[in-house]
């Protein structure tokens, strides 16, 4: 039987201690980390980008089918993958944990086996945090810090009329993993069956460990590319395109043959009877990178595989549309768009 070590056994200070002892620092930028009254960070004239995120329990995740270690490797990825929206580069995080007494000392390593993973594989500090007891569940509240050259940061306000759409990677994986997770927990719940989840591991992976695009934003360095407007894909391409257009006071039409899947993704969500442009369009959690360039900058965009063209800006009263492969014009909604009929 696996040992069990009870948290109280520790008490904060020794939890704290204990969770932390291995950080190696890898920034320069990180003058003190752990283990003062606060953390010291000096970015050397760079600029400071911070953003930070709330995961609850049963609202955000669900431990059911969430392993503890893809946990604290997505709660850190969810963060970089806003720095990265701000074409910035994460260098720092914070951390803070609350857990109900269900927790032992041993599943609290185990996620910090994936926040540290997470650090190391995008070179990021962990400099703080703090640790609570809960009355009920895990919340974890992680902060990332990052720095950019002065006045290269992307706002979501900065889209111009007639600048090109693009997408990095590939739209509703993520949505399609969930679905078959959570349609494995309702007949493991009614039936006591095993799980099966139809060798779909890529699906799986995207939901449960999806990665920030550290990649395209380097790309935009080595190019001289600096986009005119970004946001990561969260809550879906038609709900985070919506602000992009809101913060720029632009329209935007979209074309749905231009949407990248995955093919393996794209058969499964027809054998489960689901669009996936519906997917795209509202599904969430898959972390891309959604932003505009001008049309200058078309001969550089083409030539990256990773990102693909599915739109433009348009004017602002000329609405938000996406037209569909049979040429239809739909009105784009934040809630998703329902696919009606061609």
């Amino acid at each position: 039987m696996s040992q069990r070590t009870e948290i109280a056994s520790l008490g904060e200070f020794g939890l704290i201690e204990h969770l932390t002892k291995n950080i190696d620092i890898k920034n320069s930028s990180t003058l003190l980390g752990v283990g003062d009254d606060g953390a010291v960070i000096d970015h050397f004239g760079r600029q400071t980008v911070v953003s930070s995120d709330l995961l609850i329990e049963g609202i955000h995740f669900d431990l059911s089918y969430t392993p503890l270690k893809h946990l604290g490797y997505k709660s850190v990825i969810v963060n970089l993958s806003d720095i990265y929206a701000m074409n910035a580069v994460p260098t720092q995080i914070l951390l803070n944990i609350g857990f109900s007494n269900r927790f032992s000392l041993e599943a609290l390593d185990e996620f910090y086996t994936g926040v540290y993973a997470a650090c190391e594989a995008y070179n990021v500090d962990l400099i703080g945090g703090d640790t609570s007891t809960s009355q009920k569940g895990f919340i974890i509240s992680v902060t990332a810090i990052g720095e950019a050259a002065p006045d290269s940061f992307v706002k979501r306000s900065g889209a111009q009329v007639n600048d090109l759409i693009c997408v990095s990677g590939e739209l509703g994986s993520a949505f399609l993993g969930l679905t078959l997770l959570e349609r494995e927990k309702r007949i493991f719940e009614e039936t006591g069956a095993q799980p099966d989840l139809e060798g779909q591991s890529h699906i799986v992976g995207r939901l449960l460990k999806p990665e920030a695009r550290k990649d395209i934003v380097e790309y935009f360095s080595e190019a001289g590319i600096i986009p005119t407007s970004m946001i990561d894909i969260s809550d879906g391409l038609s709900s985070d395109l919506l602000h992009i257009c809101k913060a720029s006071q632009t329209g935007c039409v979209l074309y749905e043959d231009k949407f990248p899947f995955n093919e393996e993704a794209k058969a499964f969500a027809y054998k489960l009877e689901i669009d996936p442009t519906a997917c795209a369009l509202s599904g969430g959690e898959d972390y891309e990178l959604l932003f505009t360039v001008s049309q200058d900058e078309y001969e550089k965009i083409k030539t990256n595989p990773s990102i693909s063209i599915i739109g433009y800006i348009s004017p602002e009263n000329e609405g938000k549309h996406l037209i569909t492969r049979a040429g239809n014009k739909h009105e784009l909604i934040a809630q998703g768009w329902n696919h009606g009929k061609k």
